[in-house]
């Protein structure tokens, strides 16, 4: 089998990428089980909110705090690049996270960070992921237990195996694909900030999106913290231009929300999926790349 096959095999396991609040109350005891707190804040609220702090305030039982921001590569210049295969397994032992269990992530409930890492982990070789449907929002609504303080088990012996490398795309990739073609490119952004409107919200990029790039706003494929129908999912992927037996590139500010619509594209089904890692994060500080607006910088 090949590495594209493995992982999309992975990506594609009969494991849900939804569970219940309900489901997850009757299974949480079992020993296969192990719950991932993804909360993450959009780029500007670090000023006003302490994200550690809200974690050890108030978190579902026994769940670890899996902090995207700490968990990316601060080697590279960009927000949120993936770790190498070693970092990340050294990580995830220190946080005694086992890629032999069944992974419950969940976030505030928008959606909006979970399926980053649900994303990190299926490219890592965690071959169980399942996302709690409405996060911690309905677990709250549900009135049901939560946690306070910093939950720290003991390490893990998490391996990271890296399948198909190619799950991740670089800059270069990008640009030759954009210029000759080969896959489509999705931008998640804010169809304002996708079409130049609005300064990105950090500082120093131009405004712009990636020639050909084909706009899918995140939040229009969520609803009530979970993907919508798959009905309503291809209809919007086709009114954006998607056609979904081609491959994907999916891109957004920084590789966040960029997942939400790799999830949404793995819930159809849609094989050769991809992530733009650097997104407009990295494109967007270029000005000698095409789709770049010099007149306008954040």
């Amino acid at each position: 089998m090949s590495e594209r096959n493995q992982f999309e095999q992975t990506l594609s396991s009969t494991d849900p990428l939804f569970v219940s609040i309900d489901w997850l109350q009757e299974h949480y005891h079992q020993p296969a089980l192990q719950v991932i707190d993804a909360r993450m804040l959009p780029v500007g609220q670090e000023n006003v909110r302490d994200v550690e702090e809200e974690y050890r305030a108030g978190h579902l039982p026994q769940a670890v705090f899996f902090n995207i921001e700490s968990l990316s590569d601060h080697s590279s210049p960009y927000p949120h690049m993936m770790l190498r295969p070693e970092a990340f397994a050294v990580a995830m032992r220190e946080l005694g996270v086992h890629g032999d269990k069944h992974l419950i992530i969940y976030d505030e409930g928008n959606l909006f960070s979970a399926p980053r890492a649900w994303w990190m982990l299926r490219y890592f070789g965690a071959e169980k992921v399942s996302i709690l449907a409405g996060g911690l929002a309905a677990w709250k609504a549900a009135g049901l237990t939560i946690d306070q303080g910093t939950f720290a088990p003991e390490q893990s012996d998490f391996e990271a195996n890296v399948s198909d490398k190619a799950a991740i795309k670089s800059l270069n990739d990008v640009l030759l694909i954009s210029h000759e073609g080969g896959a489509q490119i999705t931008d998640a952004r804010s169809a304002e900030r996708y079409r130049g409107e609005v300064d990105e919200p950090r500082a120093g990029l131009y405004r712009g999106h990636i020639p050909g790039a084909l706009n899918v706003p995140w939040n229009e494929l969520v609803e009530d913290g979970r993907l919508k129908a798959d009905a309503a999912l291809s209809r919007i992927f086709r009114e954006h231009g998607v056609n979904l037996d081609r491959p994907v590139i999916s891109s957004c500010g920084s590789g966040v929300t960029a997942a939400v619509v790799l999830l949404a594209l793995t819930q159809l089904g849609v094989e050769n999926l991809s992530l733009y890692d650097g997104s407009w994060g990295e494109w967007g500080t270029r000005s000698d790349l095409p789709g770049v607006d010099v007149q306008h910088q954040s």
